[in-house]
């Protein structure tokens, strides 16, 4: 188990009851994975629907073109669309609007598959630390945002809150209607610290705390 982390220290300044705000960072570390590992990867997406779209049209462009290959084969004539682009692709210059416009279209269409190909996906899903070699666990980001917004709350001083959960950083932006605002940012550091500890995260990120006054109404 990770040894307990006390709360950050607070730096007292001469007139520090009247600030408006108040703000820290702090990084905590998790507990160790597995022998060997140093860090947990990320879970990679399937993404059947991109995969099926291009299959689609894989397929379908392929099994015309074959079709019309064979049909010229047997003697009969090319079909109108590949005698036209036959056509077109003769005559047309290099530097036509149209064919540059066609080109950019696809080699955007190709990085954004090479981009697909070499990422992991599911940014929403944060990876958990691995206890046992063969089970991998996963954490929502908006479930852990949650769990971290009840343990803000449950913070003196605290009005509201609102987490951001990323997948290297927590940004916390509270309102804070009574109580010196250092204080309820460390009481925020170390209630927060815990939470993410208790996460279980594999890799677990750093801590982003805000403290303001709400603003006045009217």
């Amino acid at each position: 188990m990770s040894e307990p982390t006390e709360a950050p220290p607070v730096a007292e300044r001469e007139g520090a009851e009247h600030l408006d705000q108040s703000a820290s960072a702090a990084s905590y570390t998790g507990q160790p994975t597995l022998d060997g590992e140093d860090r947990t990867r990320r879970f990679w997406s399937a993404r059947r629907v991109p995969a099926a779209l291009c299959a689609v049209v894989l397929l379908g462009g392929t099994g015309i073109l074959l079709y019309d290959i064979a049909a010229v084969r047997a003697g009969r004539p090319a079909m109108e669309w590949r005698r036209s682009l036959a056509r077109e692709l003769a005559e047309r210059p290099l530097d036509d609007t149209a064919v540059l416009v066609g080109a950019g279209v696809a080699a955007a269409l190709g990085l954004w598959l090479l981009l697909l190909a070499a990422t992991p996906g599911l940014r929403a899903v944060l990876p958990m630390r691995r206890v046992h070699a063969d089970v991998r666990a996963g954490l929502h980001r908006d479930a852990a945002a949650m769990v971290l917004r009840d343990r803000a709350m449950e913070v003196s001083g605290v009005q509201s809150v609102r987490v951001r959960m990323k997948r290297s950083k927590v940004e916390v932006r509270a309102l804070s209607h009574f109580r010196p605002l250092d204080d309820v940012r460390a009481d925020l550091d170390a209630a927060l610290g815990e939470g993410i500890r208790e996460l279980g995260l594999g890799s677990v990120p750093g801590l982003s705390v805000h403290v303001a006054r709400p603003g006045r109404k009217g």
